[in-house]
């Protein structure tokens, strides 16, 4: 398997050889179970979907209770499609866990970022600010100039200014696993990862 969805538990920090100490970021990893697998002549595209976690059926509509019922699943709360490895066997109902991967592996870790409210361009675009002295009153935070005049008499789209921040889907790359505890399918990542505590977040190699 080439990753799995996991759940972000917190961070704490270990010791390595020589009693250097790393940052770390513990997410349980697993166990994920098989829900459906996609071929290129049915779906048009090869790929293995994976369930995390167990969700309520009361809280599960019917088209997910028919993809469940189907593999003969209880209902999942997340689900992620993962690219399949060319020769190995996928069943439906197959479980994986944090033995997919060793301690040195790279992963990419994908989550949903923390939110921060409203912010203005400093804290949201890393904006310099205004000058802070020479006449400057109320000035220091703003984003200064916007665009031109009477021409084109409008804001371009995209311009950078204030509004809520986070909340954004994002990726850290290139991360090192330092540790695999395969009983609690959990894995130690150097470094912080995307979310809040409690927060889904895929893991591939």
């Amino acid at each position: 398997m080439r990753g799995l969805i996991g759940k972000k538990i917190g961070m704490t920090q270990i010791f390595g050889d020589e009693g250097t100490v790393f940052p770390v970021t513990i997410v349980e990893a697993g166990p994920c179970v098989v829900t459906q697998i996609k071929t290129d002549k049915q779906d048009g595209y090869s790929a293995v979907q994976l369930g995390f976690g167990e969700r309520k059926e009361k809280h599960t509509n019917k088209p997910m209770k028919g993809l469940f019922s189907k593999a003969n699943l209880s209902p999942k709360k997340v689900l992620s499609e993962f690219e399949p490895i060319s020769g190995f066997d996928y069943k439906v109902g197959q479980e994986f866990g944090a033995s997919i991967f060793k301690k040195g592996d790279k992963v990419n870790v994908t989550g949903t970022s923390k939110g921060k409210g409203f912010t203005g361009v400093m804290k949201r675009h890393g904006f310099s600010g205004g000058p802070a002295t020479h006449g400057q009153r109320e000035y220091l935070r703003s984003p200064g100039s916007i665009g031109q005049g009477s021409d084109p008499s409008r804001v371009f789209k995209g311009m950078k200014m204030a509004g809520h921040a986070g909340v954004q889907k994002v990726t850290v790359k290139n991360l090192e696993i330092v540790k695999v505890d395969s009983e609690k399918n959990q894995l130690f990542i150097k470094g912080a990862v995307p979310g809040v505590n409690n927060s889904y977040v895929l893991i591939k190699k």
